[in-house]
């Protein structure tokens, strides 16, 4: 599974790319492989504040329901929709087409890069 250098990443599974202090955020191939078919994910909506580290919304799949944690603080600015509407999205193309939401943000935490994050999941 190829683990996409230029994103950075969270222990909870998810990923970020930030671009012009709006960050991107999805679930890992990992975590994606990891749940099963995905079949609903509820998303924070656009306007909604959002904290690093905290629940934002939900994945379910097939096998059972996760939280979605949002990996950075800021205003949500927009929602893929596409996602809502195709939830398997997140299995198909889980860094590029689906993505699930971008945040406004002054600051990003600590996270991991691809190395470190490969790292982790050989633990798990």
């Amino acid at each position: 599974m190829s683990i996409p250098e230029n994103l950075s990443y969270t222990k909870e599974h998810e990923w970020v790319r930030v671009e012009d202090g709006v960050a991107t955020v999805g679930v890992t191939a990992f975590a994606a492989e990891s749940l099963g078919d995905v079949v609903f994910v509820q998303l924070p909506e656009a306007g909604a504040a959002v904290t690093a580290g905290e629940s934002c919304g939900e994945i379910e799949s097939t096998k059972s329901v996760s939280e979605l944690y949002s990996p950075v603080t800021g205003e949500v600015t927009e929602v893929n929709d596409a996602v809502v509407d195709g939830p398997e999205l997140v299995n198909a193309d889980p860094y590029d087409q689906g993505w699930l939401f971008r945040v406004r943000t002054d600051a990003l935490p600590e996270l991991l890069d691809a190395a470190a994050y490969a790292a982790l999941t050989q633990e798990d």
